[in-house]
């Protein structure tokens, strides 16, 4: 069987690369440089070669579509029959074998099922007056499908420190002048933090605002995964490497940090921040796929999204807008203005 390997950090399972002028591999996350030698004497490569088995299996049990109407790239287990694209509702075909799909760590089960999931929508499309009514028709309903979308999960140990200046302004009068003193004061933090559970969307081409709409997900509902979960449902397919969100990862624990720190600092009138540093001793990155409740509606060239998140019930929702139903409104609205108007004009006169 054919399959690649790459070197994992020892310390925080990111990748790692081959620095020519050091003659080292570093770690671009937790900034760990390791020898050639130093390298052997961990089981990385062989942690490596097991993972590699374990994609490459994986694989073997996957076909996945490729929707030539919307580009979707969606991947099912073999037991799974799918004869429209779930997001743009177009006629696709299941090809015999997935390809590059990495097996996932963990897995958020749906804890909402269909009938859940549609009366859900309806209560919540039915509430909007001035949608179409066929976005809330029954048969749009029945299109709602269930899919798990790829996240990689951040646990990190880190120490922070931060360099500012805060500022404090005591104002005061002795009847004939008024005073006001100005002190600045260097400021110094310096402290351990364990970050969890920091969630990082590995698509690059969904919608972030829809992600972030729905999230969070439990910490406790986070299991191993199990090829049975994925039965009847859909998976999209990831396509970004947590190596490539070693930068955005690291910057959101550094933001994280900073505020605490803030948060420890009371009483400045203003506290500015010159210099941040943040080194990560250890950290674990996690593939996990998390379950939505994905319903799209077209108008006019246009596609809406819908999307409930399959644990926790919260609702997203794109609302394309009724012109019809809007201009009866405002021609109401108009109507009932203008007799009001003239019934309190006619008191008048």
């Amino acid at each position: 069987m054919d399959h690649t390997v790459s070197y994992k950090c020892p310390n925080c399972d990111a990748g790692l690369t081959f620095d020519a002028d050091k003659q080292k591999f570093c770690c671009e996350f937790c900034l760990s440089e390791f020898t050639k030698a130093e390298l052997d004497a961990t089981d990385s490569a062989k942690r490596a070669e097991e993972q590699a088995e374990k994609d490459a299996a994986f694989t073997g049990e996957m076909r996945e579509y490729y929707c030539p109407n919307c580009g979707a790239e969606v991947a099912v287990d073999a037991s799974t029959a799918a004869d429209y694209c779930y997001y743009c509702h177009n006629p696709i075909v299941l090809s015999a074998k997935v390809s590059g799909l990495m097996k996932p760590d963990k897995i958020v089960p749906f804890k909402f099922g269909k009938d859940e999931a549609k009366e859900t929508f309806l209560r919540f499309a039915k509430k909007k007056f001035f949608t179409p009514k066929g976005y809330f028709a029954p048969e749009q309903a029945d299109k709602i499908q269930g899919v798990y979308y790829p996240f990689w999960v951040t646990d990190a140990d880190a120490d922070a420190a931060i360099e500012a200046t805060g500022k404090t302004i005591r104002s005061w009068s002795d009847g004939r002048y008024a005073y006001t003193e100005t002190s600045r004061y260097e400021i110094h933090r310096r402290g351990n933090f364990h970050f969890e559970d920091i969630v990082s969307s590995a698509l690059s081409s969904e919608k972030k605002e829809m992600l972030e709409g729905i999230l969070p997900y439990p910490a406790d509902s986070h299991v191993d995964f199990s090829m049975p979960y994925l039965l009847g449902f859909y998976a999209k397919k990831r396509d970004i490497d947590r190596e490539a969100l070693t930068g955005e990862v690291r910057e959101r624990m550094g933001g994280y940090a900073e505020q605490l720190f803030r948060d420890t600092a009371g009483g400045y009138k203003d506290f500015t921040v010159h210099a941040r540093d943040l080194n990560v001793h250890r950290a674990a990155w996690e593939y996990t796929l998390m379950p939505l409740w994905i319903l799209t509606y077209e108008r006019k060239g246009k596609i809406y999204t819908y999307a409930m998140n399959g644990y926790t019930g919260k609702v997203y929702g794109e609302l394309p807008l009724s012109l019809p139903k809007l201009f009866a409104f405002l021609g109401g609205l108009a109507a009932i203005l203008t007799g009001l108007f003239g019934l309190i004009g006619g008191l008048f006169w």
